[in-house]
């Protein structure tokens, strides 16, 4: 949402004050200058990227869209499931998890928290780690550099997303520069022309020019910072679980190990140590 109210604000402002000023829209619409650059934006796009980035960059370009994934209400749900696994490993043992993340799709613990049932990436992550620990994974160090090595892993796919769009941002400026160039050539071959003809010809390859930098810095290159934002704040998720995990193994109590989790959220997000003290005590018994 506040990605189109933005996009609106630079085209009122950029378009409104050519206007304000005395110019006219008509010389702006070269529709074959925008071809030759969005054409040769998203061709060069094709070839500098591998074949993941490209299959994901329309769900990063959702996910700018639509803003960080997760609220604190969310962060909530994810906190009391943590407690209650937690909880229920502590009090009947490791074991006693192992058939509700065999099946967690069957679980009436997971299912009791549907936005993070829902959420299959978070599900799959949270589950094979404990998986792990009933397997008989009790070294927190090792397991804390496992976690890190996937959130790297994670993390890097998504720059490469961000990379990918942003390279193209920062390419439209010269593919702007090529279309206005051949615009002068076009000019060129018609310099016999009266000089009405000339300076609607020179003014056309202006328009290339200005359309390479208006869609690189208007458009694409916000997006991408935009975009980056929203991946940082969307992997604070599994950041909260693989605190809480890591706690958990380290042998502290159910309530301390969320409170670990609780303590890695950006601020914006992050419920208050008695918010989460209430949410726990409203969760059924295990």
């Amino acid at each position: 949402m506040f990605v189109i109210i933005g996009w609106v604000i630079v085209m009122v402002s950029v378009f409104g004050g050519y206007m304000a000023m005395g110019g006219k829209l008509g010389p702006l619409w070269q529709p074959f200058e925008l071809v030759i650059i969005g054409g040769a934006g998203v061709g060069a796009y094709i070839v500098a990227n591998p074949k993941f980035v490209l299959g994901q960059s329309g769900r990063a370009f959702k996910a700018a869209m639509r803003g960080p994934k997760y609220s604190k209400e969310d962060y909530l749900e994810l906190l009391g499931l943590m407690y209650a696994v937690f909880k229920l490993a502590k009090t009947k043992g490791m074991l006693a998890i192992e058939s509700h993340i065999e099946r967690p799709e069957e679980s009436a613990l997971f299912q009791a928290f549907p936005k993070f049932s829902a959420d299959h990436h978070a599900l799959e992550f949270f589950c094979d780690y404990l998986r792990m620990m009933t397997l008989g994974t009790e070294n927190a160090h090792e397991l804390a550099d496992l976690l890190d090595e996937e959130l790297e892993t994670h993390h890097a796919e998504d720059a490469q997303i961000v990379t990918a769009y942003q390279t193209m941002g920062d390419g439209f400026p010269a593919l702007g520069i090529v279309a206005a160039v051949l615009g002068v050539i076009k000019t060129m071959s018609s310099i016999t022309e009266p000089p009405e003809v000339l300076g609607k010809l020179i003014g056309g390859a202006l328009v290339g020019t200005f359309l390479g930098i208006f869609l690189a810095y208007g458009i694409v290159s916000p997006l991408a910072v935009n975009m980056n934002n929203v991946f940082t704040a969307d992997s604070k998720y599994l950041a909260c679980i693989k605190a809480g995990l890591l706690a958990h193994v380290a042998g502290y109590a159910p309530a301390v190990s969320i409170e670990f989790a609780r303590k890695t959220l950006l601020s914006k997000d992050r419920p208050s140590f008695f918010e989460v003290e209430e949410a726990v005590a409203a969760l059924p018994p295990v």
